[in-house]
């Protein structure tokens, strides 16, 4: 089916705008929007989307995004897709960190350890639920990848940094290609083969080989500047994110605190990601807006490209070869073991920077266990218990 740009761009707008809850929560209403009300697409096409964006490494909504753009109206599709559904969190986002640049320095305010509170308990949420999908099984499969994740996040609390990061993820792929056994990375009804793509494999090649030129050589452009430097931390980030948007947070935290800004800072831009609509990714273009080293607006631009871009040329570069890609056992097996190493990313972020800048007395660790009861068993959503522990913390710190 060919639908316009202009159609396009409109309906990602409106899914922008209203669209909370995180990735998973934007996968649902994709499928309501495009398979069910618009019939855009069948649901095998969507869900062999879905599939493919969960496989890969970056923000799966913005993924399935792309592609479903480009599977619609061509490339200038996928452009207007990404920009109707991302534009309204990251215009909100920006104007977060010129207020936060206005306010001065923030350690203090009652709103923001309110903020730093509430990110406690969503990245507590995000690891065990991780946990429990990704980590948790019976055996020796279960105590291996059980033995990644912590070993990961003791990894990481003893050597911070994007260097070690990068290798712990590398060794929990290759063990889990070696010692795990390869789960399904898609369930029964949602093998590929639905998708017609228009697009040459040569293409997806050029693609694929963009996004590692630059995961390769922005590290050596670094010394050119600040901006080369911002395009390479958030680049990074964005290319090495699996397992959904929370994760970005260690990834970004290791480029930006404290070479570029404070950890007050930091938190609370983050508690605000999670209390807009949209695509948690722009909580780089907070990150771009609050550096000091280049202009709120260029900062902000160069962030927000960066850090969706490697998303993109790997989605539409793995379309033609979707195939036989996700069929290979050992593909599965190293899948596997890369996601056991994700969560111990984010259980070593849990807590350090965000367990470390949030709690500081009993009153910060009993908010904070309020909200993770909000979240979990009174199924609150995430905007709301942040705009909460927002207000409280106003009130009360």
């Amino acid at each position: 089916m060919t639908v316009s740009v202009s159609e396009v761009f409109l309906t990602f707008l409106r899914l922008g705008l209203t669209s909370f809850g995180g990735p998973v929560a934007h996968l649902g209403f994709y499928r309501s929007e495009f398979v069910e009300r618009r019939r855009w697409l069948s649901d095998a096409q969507y869900a062999d989307t879905v599939a493919l964006a969960q496989f890969l490494p970056g923000p799966a909504s913005s993924q399935v995004g792309f592609a479903t753009g480009f599977l619609l109206a061509g490339w200038p599709g996928a452009l207007a897709a990404w920009t109707g559904f991302t534009l309204p969190s990251a215009l909100l986002m920006f104007g977060f960190a010129l207020l936060v640049a206005r306010l001065g320095p923030l350690g203090h305010a009652g709103w923001l350890v309110g903020l730093k509170v509430a990110a406690v308990a969503v990245v507590a949420q995000a690891v065990a639920g991780m946990w429990g999908s990704l980590v948790a099984g019976e055996g020796r499969p279960g105590q291996l990848r059980v033995g990644l994740t912590l070993g990961t996040a003791a990894a990481l609390l003893t050597v911070p940094g994007a260097w070690t990061q990068l290798l712990g993820l590398l060794f929990c792929g290759l063990i889990g290609w070696r010692w795990l056994p390869g789960t399904a990375t898609v369930r029964a009804g949602q093998l590929p083969g639905q998708l017609k793509v228009a697009l040459p494999r040569r293409t997806g090649l050029i693609l694929l080989a963009g996004w590692a030129a630059l995961l390769l050589g922005l590290p050596l452009l670094r010394p050119l500047g600040p901006a080369f430097a911002l395009a390479d931390t958030t680049y990074r980030a964005g290319a090495l994110v699996f397992g959904g948007g929370h994760v970005v947070l260690p990834l970004l935290q290791a480029g930006f605190v404290p070479q570029l800004l404070g950890a007050d800072t930091f938190i609370a831009g983050y508690g605000a990601a999670n209390a807009v609509p949209g695509p948690l990714f722009t909580f780089a273009t907070y990150l771009g807006a609050a550096q000091q080293r280049l202009s709120p607006a260029l900062g902000s631009l160069i962030a927000t490209v960066a850090v969706f871009l490697p998303g993109l040329l790997l989605m539409l570069g793995a379309l033609p070869f979707w195939a036989g890609l996700a069929a290979r056992p050992d593909t599965r097996r190293a899948l596997n073991g890369l996601n056991a190493g994700v969560v111990g990313l984010l259980l070593a972020a849990l807590y350090d920077p965000v367990f470390t800048s949030g709690i500081h007395s009993g009153r910060h660790l009993a908010l904070a266990l309020v909200a993770y009861a909000a979240l979990t068993a009174a199924r609150a959503p995430a905007w709301a218990v942040v705009l909460g522990c927002a207000l409280l913390g106003a009130v009360v710190f």
